[in-house]
């Protein structure tokens, strides 16, 4: 499938892939992969852009998540054809919102008026690029901890690694995050 080709939808690919790869990620060792899934989201925006009707970059947000969450389930129901569980599809989209707002809180989200909220949400988009450019085991950690929510020890178990070692991934993701999101100074 080609790339998409569209700014306006281009520009949230590594938000979607992060979202998509905190629900495979929770799923454990998948055949499906996330890059797929977000390719085939921009592709149905890009066909469906005449019904997008929102002005915001949050409603841009939501509306993208809800593209992406069909895509999953119709990929893990393709993947899960002879063993279907209703109650994973039906929560997606509950699993979904809910990295967004580990995400949001992530960055302390304490803001409250138009621009501050468009101000969090450009930085949300630099945070899913910046996590894109963090060695493989650095990202699944942190993605892991702080889009999935999981303890030390889940992630330790799903990476195959020890509770020390996965700290140590998360204590370096976070500088690496830290360093690359910090405003430079005037």
């Amino acid at each position: 499938m080609p790339a998409v080709q569209d700014p306006a939808f281009e520009r949230w690919r590594a938000y979607l892939l992060l979202l998509a790869r905190s629900q495979l990620n929770a799923g454990g060792p998948g055949r499906i992969d996330a890059s797929d899934i977000v390719q085939d989201a921009l592709v149905e925006a890009v066909r469906q852009r005449g019904q997008f009707r929102g002005t915001t970059d949050a409603e841009a947000a939501a509306w993208l998540r809800r593209l992406l969450t069909g895509k999953m389930v119709d990929a893990l129901r393709h993947a899960n054809a002879d063993k279907r569980d209703a109650r994973r599809e039906r929560s997606l989209d509950a699993e979904i919102e809910q990295s967004s707002l580990r995400l949001e809180g992530f960055l302390a989200a304490d803001q409250s008026s138009p621009s501050q909220g468009a101000q969090r949400h450009e930085q949300f988009a630099k945070l899913a690029q910046a996590l894109t450019t963090l060695p493989a085991p650095q990202r699944e950690a942190v993605e892991l901890r702080h889009c999935v929510g999981w303890g030390l020890d889940a992630i330790a178990k799903q990476m195959g690694k020890s509770p020390a070692a996965v700290a140590g991934l998360l204590k370096r993701g976070l500088q690496r995050l830290r360093e690359q999101l910090q405003e430079p100074k005037s």
